[in-house]
């Protein structure tokens, strides 16, 4: 456990990672989500963040992939790269400061294993790739808690990824081989190309230094990949890598892992597909608690969709408040709640439990509005409460939608036959609607209509 305290100009740094070898899957963005709250909390709590999000565009599996298609790495990897910006916008989550390519810095992952190679913490192997000899680095195993006595120094993984019972030398630049085409760059260390674990500590080290304070990552990645990170960075710069290590547990589907097998594994654009809105997909993802798994389900997607549209019906209210009541409670109701969320955020950013604190205030508000009892200063008041929620959260229609002049002219008839009480006509026309994914709501103020979810 640990907790934000509030620092007002302290500059927090953070680095996260995606690689561009297919459309990225829930699961990767259950971790993007995460820490998309988590940058946002800390926005909204005063911090000044510079957030890098390193692009992983050449490894086994980018190169594994170019080469069955039999295209370039670049054009391989720029079309998931740019899969992957179209979704992380379709998800609403914050842009990052910087998206470095590791194609890009081969220069700064030759210097820092340089200077490995200067201090004997890491060696050439026979066929010239060099590895880091992970004896030489006494807090090996440190954040994942692997046993000293259980490593293999000496012995060598030349794969990007391999389990922690495989703890050996790990690759840090791999000599040219065959089976990786025209993916090679002519360096002072060698004919070759870098391995992954490399990649991100010389970008997030050129962007962010040789210390910062947020790494952020899925709980697999925390062996091999942020070990071999934490030992090759501290090895080289003889400083702390990273203060705080952010990982979010694992997304289940179903309540199973995610596999092609068991035909459980989605991408966002197969949601998408399914008609499910992109904004209850982000709900869902960011409801859960970061160091809980996540089971996601079809049941669960319906009840976000849900949830959201209470939170967008709710703002709608308050805009269409005219009256001039005055409720001198609503104040110390709103100071509450903004107590409330702020003191679970701050508590390991405990999610479900602020989102529990915003849908009491909701209902206790709408139980208000029914009995006339807020006037359209209180409503502004809470407007202003729940857009600073949503600076966190990132949830609510920003804009009203705009209906097609069809639907415009389908409701100005139905209301038409209702005045003349032609109410026959008016329920058809209700029914043209709904089958259009239309739902209208008949209240005092007037029709208010909605898109189906």
């Amino acid at each position: 456990m640990w907790a934000f305290i509030h620092a007002g100009q302290t500059r927090l740094q953070c680095n996260f990672g995606h690689s561009v070898y297919d459309f990225a899957h829930i699961g990767n963005f259950r971790a993007y989500v995460c820490s998309d709250i988590l940058k946002r909390y800390l926005k909204y709590s005063g911090y000044k963040v510079k957030h890098v999000m390193n692009i992983t565009d050449v490894d086994d599996k980018t190169i594994k992939g170019a080469n069955k298609e039999g295209i370039s790495l670049k054009e391989f990897t720029r079309r998931y790269e740019k899969a992957f910006f179209d979704d992380i916008e379709t998800l609403n989550i914050d842009k990052a400061d910087a998206y470095p390519r590791a194609t890009e810095h081969i220069k700064e992952m030759a210097a820092i294993i340089k200077k490995l190679l200067s201090n004997k913490t890491a060696y050439k192997s026979e066929d010239g790739s060099i590895y880091y000899d992970i004896s030489k680095f006494r807090g090996y195993g440190k954040l994942s808690h692997t046993k000293l006595g259980d490593l293999e120094a000496g012995k060598r993984v030349k794969q990007d990824q391999y389990e922690k019972e495989q703890a050996q030398d790990f690759a840090l630049w791999k000599s040219y081989d065959k089976e990786d085409g025209e993916v090679v760059w002519k360096t002072e260390i060698g004919n070759g190309r870098p391995g992954w674990h490399i990649e991100c500590s010389a970008m997030s080290m050129k962007y962010l230094g040789d210390h910062f304070d947020i790494h952020a990552g899925g709980v697999d990645l925390i062996f091999p990949h942020h070990e071999n990170e934490i030992a090759q960075s501290e090895a080289s710069t003889k400083k702390k890598f990273v203060n705080y290590w952010f990982h979010n547990e694992h997304l289940l589907v179903d309540g199973h892992k995610m596999s092609k097998s068991l035909g459980n594994f989605y991408t966002l654009r197969d949601l998408l597909n399914k008609g499910y809105n992109p904004k209850a997909i982000r709900y869902l993802l960011l409801s859960a608690h970061y160091r809980m798994q996540l089971n996601f389900t079809e049941e669960a997607v319906k009840a976000a969709e849900h949830a959201v549209q209470r939170l967008n019906d709710f703002m709608i209210k308050l805009k269409e408040i005219k009256n001039n009541a005055d409720n001198k409670q609503i104040q110390k109701s709103i100071d509450k709640t903004k107590k409330h969320f702020e003191e679970a955020m701050d508590d390991d950013l405990n999610i479900s439990i602020a989102l529990s604190y915003i849908f009491d205030f909701v209902k206790d508000t709408n139980i208000l509005m029914m009995e006339n009892k807020i006037g359209k200063n209180n409503a502004k008041k809470i407007i202003k409460l729940m857009h600073g929620f949503d600076n966190v959260l990132g949830i609510l229609e920003e804009k009203e939608e705009k209906l097609n002049p069809e639907i415009k002219r389908l409701i100005d008839e139905r209301e038409k036959a209702r005045k003349e009480k032609d109410y026959l006509k008016a329920d058809k026309i209700r029914q043209q609607l709904k089958d259009k994914g239309i739902i209208l709501e008949d209240t005092k103020k007037g029709v208010r209509w909605k898109k189906e979810r």
